[in-house]
């Protein structure tokens, strides 16, 4: 006779056990690693949305009599300039601040930009196929082997350097990265089997489209779009560095550091402060956007 601990070893072994979804609260809480950097992003908006009420003094001002003021901690150091001044007497921490009003900006515009233009293309080139999908695509590797660097000196030279520029730049360089994750993505989800049903039933291909294969496709979209944030500022910091960015006086990241380059032997903090502030806000976008991808993988709701 059977008893009911061999039926419950039974059915353990029959049957595979599926664990209910765990609640959005829950799933935040495993992967609470990722506090820290998600402060460091939110300080990120905060302080480039309020750089006019946070910075102490106009980014701009120049006082040739007080240049080169050490940090408050060091010995010629003064509360009235926390981080010091560089080389015509400016503000660093209100560079500091106006930079990151300045870099968000930037993330604000081009990464939208960006991701609405190449998951539109990849988009089409995976429903369409044909001719279409191939002219997409040798449009991405003709975009990919272009030197972004090259094309920044090439445009600055035509039309001078200008934050326009940075943004054409970049929009110009990061669309292909989506078009061509997206599209890979559609032809995937277009061989399931849900959607050979939806197919079956006579569904049609605009309804599939915009009811099943689009929302499928936010994830993986959202991720991408957190991982560019890292690169947008990289590259703006780069353009900037090497006088094809946005032009003096603005205060950028990247002309800090190329400010600062010739005096890091005695103003070691003009080129090391932006320097550190855009590695922590890079490596901060970056593993924000593995935490992201952990988070919204289905499979980790088992």
């Amino acid at each position: 006779m059977t008893t009911d601990s061999s039926r419950a070893a039974i059915a353990a072994t029959s049957l595979e056990w599926v664990a209910p979804p765990k609640p959005f609260l829950a799933r935040l809480v495993r992967f609470r690693g990722a506090a820290p950097w998600l402060c460091v992003y939110v300080a990120f908006i905060v302080i480039g949305l309020g750089a006019p009420l946070i910075a102490p003094h106009n980014p701009n001002d120049q006082e040739l009599i007080g240049r080169l003021h050490p940090p408050f901690w060091e010995a010629r150091g003064t509360t009235e300039h926390l981080l010091g001044t560089d080389n015509l007497g400016r503000d660093v921490l209100s560079r500091l601040i106006y930079g990151t009003r300045l870099s968000l900006f930037v993330v604000a515009v081009s990464v939208p930009l960006s991701m609405l233009a190449g998951s539109t293309l990849g988009l089409v080139a995976g429903l369409r196929g044909g001719i279409i999908d191939k002219l997409i695509m040798r449009l991405v590797d003709i975009q990919l082997a272009l030197p972004a660097i090259l094309f920044a000196v090439l445009l600055a030279a035509a039309y001078g350097a200008s934050l326009r520029n940075v943004l054409i730049i970049i929009v110009f360089f990061r669309w292909a990265g989506f078009a061509r994750l997206v599209r890979g993505e559609v032809l995937s989800l277009r061989e399931r089997d849900f959607i050979q049903a939806i197919r079956a039933v006579g569904a049609s291909e605009s309804r599939i489209a915009v009811r099943h294969i689009v929302p499928n496709l936010m994830n993986v979209v959202v991720i991408l779009a957190t991982l560019d944030i890292a690169s947008v500022i990289l590259i703006e910091a780069s353009l900037s560095f090497i006088g094809v960015g946005v032009p003096p006086p603005t205060a950028s990241w990247g002309a800090m550091v190329s400010e600062g380059r010739n005096y890091i032997t005695i103003a070691w903090w003009m080129a090391t402060l932006p320097g550190l502030a855009i590695l922590i806000v890079s490596l901060s976008g970056n593993l924000i956007g593995d935490w992201l991808r952990d988070f919204l993988d289905p499979k980790l709701r088992r």
